[in-house]
C-alpha cells in the first residue's frame, strides 16, 4: 500500500475515533492525576509517564518532517515545525520534572498517549510536508500564518502561564490541593486547556492541513471532558469554589 492511501485512510479513521474519545472521556474521566483511582493496572512515576508519552510528539514530526523540508527549504515549513517543538519539548522534557503530583500513573494511559503521540506525529509531519498544501504556495507573510503564529504564541503563553501558577501553588496542611488563584484561573478552572486549545485551533489555522484540523478536533475531544471533570472535583471537593467561574471558556462554560 502506498504511503498516500494509507495516509489518507488513518486520517479519516482519525478523525472518527476522536468522535467515539469524546463521548468516552464524558463518561470515565482518564485515570491520572487529580482523578487517579485504583483498577488499572500497574503504574509508573507520573513525571516519567509524561516524558515517555510526550517525547515521542516532539520526536515522531522529525522523522516524517525533517527530510522534505532539508529538500524544500520553505521558510513556513521550518516555521511551523518550530511552532510545534516549541510546545513539545517543554510538554516532554520540562514539564514532567516540575510536577508536585506523586500519583501514579497506569502504564495503559501512557502507552495510550504514546500510541496518539506517534499517529499524530506522523500525520502531521506528512501534512506538514507531502500531504499538505503544497509547500511554497503560502508565503510566510500570508495573513492566515501570521495569525496563526500569533495566535499561537498567545495560547503557548496562556498554557506556561496556567502551569507556572500550578506549580507555585500553595499545598494544605497535609500536602494536598488548594484552589488555584490568578491570572485566567479567576475566570477558568482550566486556563492550561485554554491555552492548548488555543495553540492547536491556530496551527490549524496556520497550516491549513486536515491533520493539523484532526489535532485541533483531538485536542477539544481530550480536554473538554477532562475541563468538565476537573471544575466538578474542584465544586465537590471546595464548598468555598468560586461560582463564577466555568470550566473552560470564560463567561460560557
Amino acid at each position: 500500500m502506498r504511503e498516500a492511501t494509507l495516509y489518507r485512510g488513518v486520517l479519516l479513521a482519525w478523525f472518527g475515533l476522536s468522535a467515539i474519545t469524546f463521548v468516552a472521556l464524558f463518561s470515565t474521566s482518564a485515570p491520572y492525576g487529580k482523578h487517579a483511582r485504583a483498577g488499572w493496572g500497574p503504574t509508573v512515576p507520573p513525571r516519567w509517564g509524561w516524558l515517555l508519552m510526550e517525547a515521542p510528539a516532539a520526536i515522531v514530526i522529525l522523522v516524517f518532517a525533517l527530510p522534505p523540508l532539508l529538500r524544500a527549504g520553505y521558510a513556513q515549513g521550518w516555521l511551523l515545525l518550530g511552532l510545534w517543538e516549541l510546545h513539545y519539548l517543554q510538554r516532554a522534557f520540562v514539564y514532567p520534572f516540575r510536577l508536585r503530583s506523586t500519583r501514579p500513573m497506569p502504564i495503559v494511559v501512557v502507552l495510550m498517549g504514546l500510541f496518539f503521540n506517534g499517529v499524530n506525529g506522523w500525520l502531521n509531519g506528512r501534512g506538514l510536508t507531502l500531504f499538505g498544501p503544497e509547500l511554497g504556495r503560502v508565503a510566510i507573510t500570508h495573513p492566515r500564518v501570521i495569525v496563526g503564529t500569533l495566535l499561537f504564541l498567545v495560547g503557548l503563553a496562556i498554557n506556561w502561564d496556567a502551569d507556572r501558577r500550578l506549580h507555585a501553588m500553595p499545598r494544605d496542611a497535609d500536602g494536598g490541593y488548594t484552589i488555584p488563584r490568578g491570572g485566567l484561573f479567576e475566570l477558568v478552572t482550566s486556563p492550561n486547556y485554554l491555552g492548548e486549545l488555543i495553540e492547536w485551533a491556530a496551527f490549524a489555522i496556520a497550516c491549513g492541513s486536515l491533520a493539523a484540523l484532526s489535532f485541533f478536533v483531538w485536542t477539544v475531544a481530550n480536554l473538554a471532558p477532562r475541563a468538565h471533570a476537573h471544575h466538578a472535583w474542584y465544586k465537590r471537593t471546595f464548598a468555598d469554589y468560586p461560582r463564577e467561574r466555568r470550566a473552560l471558556v470564560p463567561f460560557v462554560w
